[in-house]
């Protein structure tokens, strides 16, 4: 029986069940549903709704459902629309008449609204001490690396010297920003929608800032309207995780491509790479691979709820429903790849003398060479220039550069020394740069940050 049969005078079609049916996903916001009929019995109880003996036979018919969920031995049945109409039908059966009373003032509208904000704010609170754990693996590594240097790179092209350190270091700052943005989409769906019925509130003494309070929302929603039909933070949570995701796939790219041998930067431990079923010799990056292509699937994930929100009228339509799929989704997605990802980078195996020698082609230190000329009061325009076309006639001639640079009227001998090996990386000095003493303030600034942010989580 549904829970709105007392309107029809048949029951739903086979095919109707078949396609509004949200059992098979939604019955992982069980606990949520039942922690919000807990406190909704009782402030049934605190107004007055319901009698002591009536909540008190509720509450321990809810705790029954709630043992047989986790013992594996609760019975959905065919008819079950959802998991809220599940419980709400095991309670039944369990309290007998006083059973039916659950339901008293509340609408499915607020209450799987609530259940998943409850959900959401446990399970991004999740992602965020996973983004933490990697995050700490970059540190880890960043302080192994100590004064080990790679190419730095734009446009896929060698660009300057940096420190791995400092390297490793960009993507850790980065996932700071998702643990931030996962903390404050927290923040604000931590809203009880409980009270605002199917779109209008009731007629009942109800009490939804108590339950509110009893359920650990931060505040009672201020409009009944957009209590139930509200799921910003569904949206939010998914855009979080799809960048979340596009970060890790950035991760993933230079996996990729440090692994291989014509970088050979990096080698992977066995443990974390995949063999071909047909080549001998292959040792293959599938996590890394993995971590890039299932960002598309979190995009995706985004793109198509935005899409089904954007054409809504207030206040409720049965279309939010597709809230719930695209949501775990992404957090299973997200789940995954985090840990993956974390394993892989805590055991490669870098390849400090290969970066090291990329990093130390004479045309590097280009930028060092310009801005040599302009601490002896060259523009820099002119600088770029004398230095490009030293480079340039480098590369066309096959002369080495420092035979250029010393022969050379503005620059000269002095200047050979910015081309010696790791000299380049050295003279990065300015806050939050790619040198030794920049990389070590920030060693220490992110140190801090990873502390603050495992507090706030």
């Amino acid at each position: 029986m549904t829970l709105w049969s007392g309107r029809f005078g048949e029951g739903p079609s086979e095919e109707l069940l078949a396609f509004t049916v949200s059992l098979p996903f939604d019955r992982r916001l069980a606990a949520d549903d039942l922690a919000g009929s807990r406190a909704h019995v009782r402030g049934l109880g605190r107004a007055g709704v319901l009698t002591d003996e009536e909540v008190s036979i509720l509450l321990a018919a809810l705790d029954h459902v709630g043992e047989e969920l986790a013992d594996g031995v609760f019975k959905f049945l065919d008819s079950d629309e959802d998991v809220h109409t599940a419980i709400e039908r095991r309670v039944t059966e369990i309290a007998g008449a006083v059973g039916a009373k659950v339901h008293t003032g509340r609408s499915r509208n607020d209450q799987v609204a609530t259940a998943l904000r409850l959900f959401a704010k446990r399970e991004l609170r999740g992602v965020a001490r996973r983004l933490l754990e990697l995050e700490r693996v970059l540190l880890e590594r960043a302080k192994q690396a100590e004064d080990v240097y790679l190419p730095g790179y734009t446009h896929l092209q060698r660009a300057q010297p940096v420190l791995l350190a400092h390297h490793l270091l960009a993507h850790g700052w980065a996932l700071a920003r998702d643990v931030d943005r996962l903390l404050t989409t927290v923040h604000r769906l931590d809203v009880s929608p409980l009270g605002a019925g199917a779109l209008a509130g009731s007629s009942l003494p109800l009490d939804p800032d108590g339950v509110a309070g009893e359920l650990g929302f931060g505040a009672r929603f201020e409009n009944s309207l957009d209590a139930v039909s509200d799921r910003d933070f569904v949206a939010e949570a998914l855009f979080d995780l799809a960048l979340i995701g596009v970060h890790l796939s950035r991760i993933g790219e230079e996996v990729v491509l440090w692994s291989s041998d014509e970088f050979g930067f990096m080698r992977l431990h066995d443990a974390f790479a995949t063999g071909s079923s047909m080549l001998p010799q292959k040792k293959n990056p599938d996590v890394a691979e993995l971590a890039r292509g299932k960002s598309g699937r979190l995009i995706g994930n985004l793109a198509g709820f935005l899409a089904t929100l954007k054409g809504l009228p207030l206040s409720y339509n049965r279309d939010l429903q597709e809230d719930k799929e695209p949501f775990f989704d992404s957090l299973d997605t997200v789940n995954l790849a985090l840990p993956a990802l974390s394993g892989l980078l805590a055991t490669a195996w870098f390849d400090a003398d290969r970066m090291q020698a990329a990093a130390n082609t004479e045309s590097s230190a280009a930028v060092d060479l310009a801005e040599w000329l302009v601490e002896r009061g060259t523009p820099f325009r002119d600088a770029h220039a004398i230095v490009g076309s030293l480079v340039r006639d480098s590369i066309e001639r096959h002369v080495p550069l420092s035979e250029l640079v010393e022969a050379h009227p503005a620059l000269g001998s002095d200047a050979l020394g910015l081309l010696e090996a790791g000299s380049a990386v050295g003279r990065r000095t300015t806050p939050g740069g790619a040198g030794h003493g920049p990389v070590a303030q920030q060693l220490k600034r992110f140190a801090e940050r990873l502390a603050r942010d495992e507090d706030r989580v």
